[in-house]
């Protein structure tokens, strides 16, 4: 493809790109396929002919829309805001429009010190100490694996020179929530702690957030019977309920153990841009590590995750390797950020982020984000009020966990009642919640974020809910 052929066709697919956003709202949420619909849409071998655009952008609204779950919908309240603002769309289409390679400082200047303006904003727009410096990495899931990989240097005083963890006297331990993400054990496991080196510590009972005397318990028991607490991930905004662990307490705690101390708070990250909720993060200048991600409540498209560290020397110590054809004059002199994390290789990802922040400007992401909040907190208060139906936990962000509690449904009566009403829902596309455990039972989750979502589509979505409970019941009702 030539640049001219390519400038046709980028103006048909920008068109493309523009009328499904404006049009998005007359889709269904939920994918309407069954398993193998959308890959029998496609030849069973390669390509044999040239395709023009035009065939290329049928066969996208024929076959592959059909299969795509529209998490851009302003309907869509399941799993958390996988926002993809415009203006941060432009920016990716820049960094791979410019196909910059990022390995070293030399290979791509640009790309390294934009990351590194664009790091520092972020940075003071969530009111952190200079203290922090910052990286981004593709998801939060790397972001904890690398934060365990630092935390595991440290306590082994780096057994990675010698023998690793096998050569370790003392196993190395690591604390967290039970409401904590998945990719949190994935990350223990990858960087070798083992599954019984993870403890899961007792959260409050109320607020799901981790209970600190629980923790302190847990941590001497590990010292006593010869283990070394080794890190501590805290959740803040958990995938469930949204539960902020208290971070000032355990950063006490861990910290007389010498324990790393990891904040994980992917979505509940973007609440820092408000100064009116900092207040949830009270602590955070006593943790080692923090990863957040753009890409999801704040907008800036997939894949945008921060992560920032208090000790970026330890950080490169732990990931830096420097083959000979990787050395360069400006060594000592620039940010390599091929040592800040476990890629080599690495997108120019700071430009969509540049574009968001330029182009949407952050009064508009701030005011969009209270938006959210004031629509969940009405959501929770019409919820409340309703007989029948309870608000399972507090609601400090966007994420209000709820259940409909018939009179004489309980347990797995209660359970079938729950899923009914939720799936009534989802399959007719007019709208997408998620379903989690809570307790042992089911509930729903609502998590209200989109970026296109208005207080008129969280109405709707509540007159929705109590027609389709409303019906479940009568399907569900003790004889």
């Amino acid at each position: 493809m030539t640049p001219d052929e390519f400038r046709e066709a980028g103006h048909l697919l920008i068109d493309w790109i523009a009328d499904f956003r404006t049009s998005i709202e007359e889709r269904p949420v939920l994918a309407q396929v069954v398993p193998g619909e959308v890959r029998a849409g496609f030849p069973s071998g390669p390509p044999e002919r040239l395709a023009t655009v035009d065939e290329l952008i049928a066969q996208l609204d024929t076959v592959v829309l059909p299969g795509v779950t529209q998490v851009q919908h302003p309907m869509h309240f399941g799993w958390f805001p996988a926002n993809a603002s415009l203006a941060s769309v432009l920016g990716d289409l820049v960094s791979t429009g410019i196909g910059s390679l990022g390995i070293t400082w030399q290979s791509s200047p640009a790309l390294t010190e934009v990351e590194e303006v664009v790091c520092e904003w972020m940075r003071e727009l969530c009111g952190l100490s200079p203290a922090w410096r910052g990286v981004i990495q593709d998801t939060a899931s790397t972001a904890c694996l690398v934060a365990m990989l630092c935390a595991r240097e440290r306590a082994s005083d780096f057994s990675q020179n010698r023998g690793g963890l096998q050569g370790e006297e003392h196993p190395l331990v690591v604390y967290a929530s039970p409401q904590c993400h998945s990719s949190v054990p994935k990350a223990v496991l990858l960087a070798g702690f083992g599954i019984d080196n993870l403890r899961h510590v007792d959260v409050d009972p109320v607020t799901y957030a981790l209970d600190p005397s629980a923790l302190r318990a847990a941590m001497a028991a590990d010292a006593a019977a010869g283990r070394r607490p080794a890190a501590v991930i805290l959740g803040i905004g958990t995938t469930g309920t949204t539960a902020f662990d208290p971070i000032a307490a355990c950063v006490e705690i861990a910290q007389e153990y010498g324990a790393w101390v990891h904040v994980d708070a992917a979505m509940a990250g973007a609440a820092m841009l408000l100064p009116e909720m900092r207040h949830l993060f009270d602590g955070i200048e006593g943790a080692d590590s923090i990863s957040w991600n753009p890409h999801k409540w704040m907008g800036t498209a997939l894949d945008c995750s921060m992560y920032l560290t208090r000790d970026p020397e330890h950080l490169i110590r732990v990931m830096s390797t420097n083959p000979s054809y990787l050395r360069s004059a400006a060594d000592g002199q620039v940010t390599q950020y091929k040592d800040w994390g476990i890629q080599l290789g690495r997108r120019f990802r700071a430009l969509k982020l540049w574009f968001h922040l330029e182009l949407d400007g952050v009064d508009a992401i701030r005011a969009r984000l209270r938006r959210d909040l004031d629509n969940a907190r009405w959501f929770a208060d019409q919820v409340a009020s309703e007989p029948g139906w309870r608000v399972l936990a507090p609601v400090p962000l966007q994420t209000v966990c709820i259940r409909h509690e018939p009179p004489g449904l309980d347990g797995d009566a209660l359970d079938g009642h729950t899923l009914a009403w939720l799936d009534r829902i989802n399959s007719s596309g007019a709208a997408f919640m998620s379903g989690s455990m809570l307790d042992g039972r089911w509930m729903v989750r609502v998590s209200v974020g989109v970026e296109s979502t208005e207080r008129r589509h969280v109405e709707a979505l509540w007159r929705m809910i109590r027609d389709a409970a409303s019906v479940a019941a009568g399907e569900t009702a003790p004889a």
